[in-house]
């Protein structure tokens, strides 16, 4: 596709993933995602893909670990409480050193909680989904062409880091339309896939994917030259946006659909004379930590919006380290804040300026 296309964000997602090559898909329904699965269902068995809807989520992320380990692109996708479910099988993936990509489009939780679209999965996606010392790569889109592009980004850096990536939505951007061009995707040289299970001729030893290790001292230093490759992602892999941070007084905080909302936000109080900036991270694995602090050197109070009871606060808290005070607000539960909202925040903290 060259031209821009009309499309929902959860389209939008499985038409750049079969356009970056993603050809095995493995989910199971639940709203506010399904649309990733039906769409894929019609499109990959047309571009020689296959597409199953496995008995649950545990069988889907266990089906996209074995076929990761052959060295094809694959990926799943689920909301809130079936990635709950998947943990496991990421934490497999994680320590088997599989890229793969994994898209949670959120919902209201905790539990089974409401179809409405949240944020209040961050913690679950930025402090490792799944047991033991692990991360995954986090993209946080803000637009539905960001739901295209950055599908295209993570499975991109899940194959140069060898490592589970996800993209952190929310149902407000899976079940919303905008134009979409998927013509401008960026390329990455990406490494031979040498460790592939996918047969080998008896020209080379065969290849075996596991996440056991009997002997301690292996273990650990196993985990120990994977958070090298960690470090080395959080030194060149870390995005975001500023949107008029340069003169701000107050800086907000925030990411996906609530940016959007932000954004507005600090329009608006621009033209009440109020110095207002906002800085939106896009990889909330790796955090924005420098940019962040940077702002700090200069801004008089720091604003985190999010539709959680506050989850990204502490790592925006942790990234200023004491240099200004960080304030909060959030609407959780599936409740999206309005633009009013965090408007009559910022005019409320800079009257105490």
């Amino acid at each position: 596709m060259s031209k821009k296309v009309l499309m929902k964000g959860n389209e939008a997602i499985a038409e750049a993933a079969i356009a970056s090559g993603c050809v095995h898909f493995f989910g199971y329904p639940i709203t506010p995602q399904t649309e990733i699965a039906e769409y894929m269902a019609k499109r990959l068995p047309k571009v020689g893909g296959v597409c199953l809807q496995a008995e649950s989520e545990v069988a889907a992320v266990n089906m996209l670990m074995g076929a990761v380990s052959t060295g094809t692109r694959a990926m799943t996708s689920s909301s809130s409480p079936g990635i709950s479910l998947k943990s496991e099988g990421i934490s497999y993936i994680a320590g088997c050193d599989l890229p793969c990509l994994v898209v949670n489009v959120q919902r209201g939780g905790p539990g089974l909680g409401g179809i409405q679209p949240s944020q209040q999965d961050y913690y679950q996606a930025t402090r490792g989904v799944g047991h033991g010392d692990l991360r995954l790569i986090v993209v946080a889109p803000s637009s539905v062409q960001e739901m295209a592009s950055l599908t295209a980004e993570a499975l991109d850096l899940a194959d140069t880091y060898r490592m589970p990536a996800m993209l952190l939505a929310d149902g407000a951007l899976g079940q919303m339309m905008e134009p979409v061009a998927f013509s401008a995707f960026p390329k990455r040289d990406l490494p031979e896939k040498s460790w592939a299970t996918n047969g080998h001729g008896f020209k080379r030893k065969k290849n075996i994917t596991n996440s056991l290790y009997i002997d301690p001292n292996v273990l650990e230093q196993t985990i120990i030259d994977r958070y090298a490759k960690y470090a080395e992602i959080e030194k060149n892999e870390v995005k975001y946006e500023e949107y008029m941070t340069d003169d701000a007084d107050i800086v907000i905080v925030a990411f996906g659909i609530t940016a959007r909302i932000c954004k507005s936000a600090v329009a608006e109080a621009r033209r009440a004379g109020i110095k207002a900036g906002l800085l939106r991270p896009i990889t909330l694995w790796p955090f924005p930590k420098a940019a962040i602090s940077e702002v700090a050197d200069h801004a008089k109070v720091l604003l985190s919006v999010e539709m959680s009871m506050g989850q990204m606060v502490d790592d925006v808290r942790l990234a200023v380290n004491g240099k200004r005070p960080v304030h909060f607000f959030g609407r959780t539960g599936g409740v999206i804040p309005s633009v009013e909202e965090v408007t009559a925040q910022i005019k409320a903290l800079a009257e105490n300026l």
